[in-house]
């Protein structure tokens, strides 16, 4: 008997796909440790490990320095995430609102939103947007263009969970006397987001990546200040080493919140 597409999507995997997952997982890893094995010995040989490349990450102020633009990266993020979740809301709800002249204006803007690249937004709140006499901070010609962007796709991954719930349940809140409204708050979207959260820590860990675009408007962030140093002490390969240990750090952080959120409450 086949399993309904439900299961097959959202559903637990089957032993024989854990079994195939699992294999596939060990080789992926051997295949990077070799990998990440001959990078580090190219580096060896090309002088990158020796002291002089390392001695400044000694320095409390390199640090400091790493951190400010950490702090920087984390303030943006933080916010183009809840611009994301919150906008990426109001677009589910025209997506599948009736009414024509609310569903195709909204679909329109989360197409537009998802094709254009994000970059080319933040060029927009940088270079536009002062022309028309909109001024913007540096700090919101980053974060406004990044939760923009990640909202048309939140909304996809919204869109995604709430077809996820059995239909039987919408009717049978709106059987109760329940208004939309409250089926859609009280009774679906509490399930949708049980199904969505993998897909939305993927999309705040993209949220996280895309603030290193910072460099365009000169922000702040991590990666910005990393360049600076870069500049400074010509260690490129040290640096940017660090400064990903450091944004791995921040998304494993991500991972393991999402994890805790979504164990059920006792």
């Amino acid at each position: 008997m086949s399993r309904p597409l439900e299961d097959i999507l959202f559903g637990a995997p089957s032993p024989r796909a854990q079994t195939v997952t699992r294999v596939v997982s060990v080789i992926a890893a051997a295949v990077l440790l070799l990998l990440a094995a001959g990078i580090g010995l190219r580096f060896h040989t090309a002088g990158q490990f020796e002291a002089r490349f390392w001695e400044f990450f000694a320095w409390q102020t390199t640090w400091a320095f790493l951190a400010k633009g950490l702090l920087g990266t984390l303030a943006s993020a933080a916010m183009a995430a809840v611009i994301a979740l919150v906008f990426g809301l109001m677009l589910l709800q025209g997506r599948l609102a009736r009414a024509r002249l609310v569903r195709w204006p909204s679909i329109a803007v989360i197409e537009f939103l998802r094709g254009t690249p994000t970059l080319l937004l933040i060029y927009v709140c940088f270079l536009v947007l002062p022309q028309a006499g909109i001024k913007l901070s540096t700090y919101w010609m980053l974060t406004l263009p990044v939760g923009l962007s990640t909202a048309a796709v939140v909304a996809e991954v919204y869109r995604a969970g709430v077809l996820a719930v059995p239909r039987g349940q919408t009717d049978a809140a709106r059987s109760l006397g329940m208004t939309e409204a409250q089926v859609f708050f009280i009774v679906v979207f509490p399930q949708a987001i049980r199904y969505i959260v993998p897909a939305l820590v993927a999309q705040l860990v993209i949220v996280v990546k895309d603030t290193t675009f910072g460099y365009v408007v000169t922000y702040g962030e991590l990666m910005q200040n990393a360049k600076v140093i870069i500049a400074n002490y010509h260690a490129l390969v040290p640096v940017y080493l660090v400064v990903a240990a450091l944004y791995c750090l921040v998304n494993y952080g991500i991972s393991r919140a999402s994890k805790r959120m979504g164990q059920p409450m006792h």
